[in-house]
């Protein structure tokens, strides 16, 4: 396939998908906001439309409410390519919702609306293990730890994706509202993270975890673990910084006029993922690790440069457009 080197190797992308609700203006709150656009998002289901977008090959697994706006987001994913068979309908709770506000910098505040939704209601035994088993790599966030039964689901989802041998890849995905406490979040979010193989944290979420506010290497390698394989630190319009266990760096970002900052870490995620998934031997070839990481920033930045996630997710022609006019 002419999708300039992405793998055929399924990832498995874990937890929720739900509906942003996106002011029809920017940089008014949500009460002064004169309307609202319905945007499909979920940061595991993101990266896994992400990948398909790339050429690649996704299946996400979680639980959404047996309603209309549920069937529309499992409509969205088959339209995409992504595999709909992990998916459950929960007749008895709602499709997550959000509503989120646009700042004039493109950066969003959120308000959700989760009492329980379906998302939040996966049990284990719900789990399609066969599915899961079959992907190289296994990705997942941690919104999906907050409440049981899903964190129970997701623990069993990661232990059976690990016996069969995929990479386990982390993006904690930190949304502050959702939990109870800041506290609570970040005993979670570390309570599974040295399982993880690849680990992807935000500035922010390097600051919130650290307790420090200094986006350096030291405060980086503060969270490294015997087992991981790769850390990446993304710095927003600033690209990423990468460490291994033999090699650490930096990759720039690509200046693009940014409107709208949703979906694009999980569209890096993504890139990554689908330019990994065939040969995990890239991470430890800093060279080619390199290259990878300029194609995914350059992912994450065309992502910023349209309103909502999964309509602003790249194909190959637009990244390869973005990557020679930036004379990368």
């Amino acid at each position: 396939m002419a999708n300039s080197g992405v793998g055929q190797g399924l990832v498995v992308s874990f937890g929720e998908m739900l509906i942003d609700f996106v002011p029809t203006v920017s940089g008014v709150s949500l009460a002064e906001a004169p309307g609202f656009l319905k945007a499909p998002g979920g940061a595991p289901a993101n990266v896994a439309i992400a990948i398909t977008r790339l050429g690649g090959k996704a299946a996400f697994v979680g639980k959404l409410g047996d309603d209309e706006f549920g069937h529309m987001l499992a409509g969205i994913l088959k339209e995409n390519k992504v595999s709909a068979e992990g998916i459950n309908f929960d007749k008895g709770a709602r499709t997550a919702l959000a509503f989120v506000t646009l700042r004039t910098d493109g950066e969003r505040e959120f308000m959700f609306y989760r009492n329980p939704s379906a998302d939040m209601l996966l049990k284990p035994e719900e789990l399609n293990l066969n599915l899961i088993k079959s992907g190289k790599i296994f990705h997942y966030g941690s919104i999906s730890l907050i409440v049981e039964p899903c964190r129970s689901a997701h623990m069993k989802a990661m232990e059976e994706a690990k016996k069969a041998g995929a990479l386990l890849s982390y993006d904690p995905n930190l949304r502050l509202p959702l939990w109870p406490s800041a506290e609570y979040a970040k005993e979670q979010i570390l309570s599974i993270w040295n399982q993880a193989d690849l680990i992807k944290v935000s500035d922010n979420e390097l600051e919130f975890l650290t307790g420090s506010s200094k986006i350096d290497d030291g405060s980086a390698m503060s969270l490294w673990h015997p087992n991981l394989k790769l850390l990446l630190v993304t710095l927003g319009e600033k690209g990423c910084n990468y460490y291994t266990k033999n090699f650490k760096g930096h990759v720039p970002g690509l200046s693009v006029n940014a409107v709208d900052t949703t979906g694009a870490g999980d569209s890096f995620v993504g890139a990554l993922l689908a330019k990994i998934v065939d040969d995990l031997s890239i991470i430890q070839n800093e060279a080619k690790l390199k290259e990878v990481l300029k194609y995914a920033c350059a992912c994450g930045a065309i992502t910023t440069t349209k309103k909502g996630a999964i309509p602003a997710l790249p194909a190959p022609a637009d990244v390869l457009q973005l990557l020679k006019t930036a004379g990368k």
